[in-house]
């Protein structure tokens, strides 16, 4: 299973769509190479994954060395990358463009995609207009800006998106919050070294968010919707 929101299940939606083929597709995001590696099954003509920080970037070049497949990653920022407009015929991004920078983010998404090119995007939303206080707490200690799950749509509406399709993958979120549990409960000689730095790191962020999601009620409140656009 992909160790992000929305699990395995927002690449298999994508794919049912049918936009995949020969085409140059960029992903965003650490932990992408399990979507990029079953994208690539599809014969694109190139993937690249880029991630924002350099232990990402260490971390999947060395997963990647364990495969065969043909795939680069790349550190940039989201925000500006190196790629010029029109590049990519599909970006693809499962729970990275959810922040505060999401604004900025979109914008340069837009500018590299070709016309009528395909975005995927997965969102973490808020599934009620005002939380509580202490889901507020989990999103800004974790860097989120959530959606609201009901303006999501227009959200990318007027960014210059035409909605193609849509999904609530909120409950994948149950799976992926009990997978961090479990590994947080791994001891070292479980994992080799770049498995204790990368899930280190993760699971530290993800641990007061997982108990609040698995056993404070967070699932009231926390979702993740996947949307297929296509540029206008």
């Amino acid at each position: 299973m992909i160790f992000l929101p929305g699990t395995d299940q927002q690449v298999k939606f994508f794919l049912e769509s049918g936009e995949v083929g020969e085409r140059k597709i960029l992903i965003i995001g650490p932990g992408t190479l399990g979507a990029a590696k079953i994208l690539k099954e599809l014969n694109p003509e190139e993937i690249i994954i880029v991630v924002n920080d350099y232990d990402s970037l260490i971390n999947m070049r060395y997963e990647k060395e364990k495969s065969t497949e043909n795939i680069m990653v790349k550190m940039m920022d989201y925000d500006n990358t190196d790629f010029k407009a029109g590049t990519f015929d599909i970006v693809y991004a499962q729970g990275s463009v959810s922040g505060e920078d999401r604004n900025k983010i979109i914008k340069e998404i837009r500018k590299i995609l070709k016309p009528d090119g395909i975005f995927c995007a997965g969102e973490i939303v808020s599934l009620k207009e005002n939380p509580p206080a202490f889901i507020k707490d989990i999103w800004q200690s974790s860097d989120l800006l959530p959606l609201l799950n009901d303006n999501a749509e227009k959200y990318y509406e007027n960014k210059g998106f035409e909605i193609i399709n849509r999904k609530d993958l909120s409950y994948t979120l149950k799976d992926f919050y009990r997978q961090a549990e479990k590994l947080s409960t791994k001891s070292n000689n479980e994992l080799n070294e770049h498995e204790k730095s990368h899930y280190k790191k993760i699971l530290k962020k993800l641990s007061h968010e997982t108990n609040v999601y698995l056993k404070l009620g967070g699932d009231e409140y926390i979702g993740f919707k996947v949307f297929i656009m296509r540029k206008k």
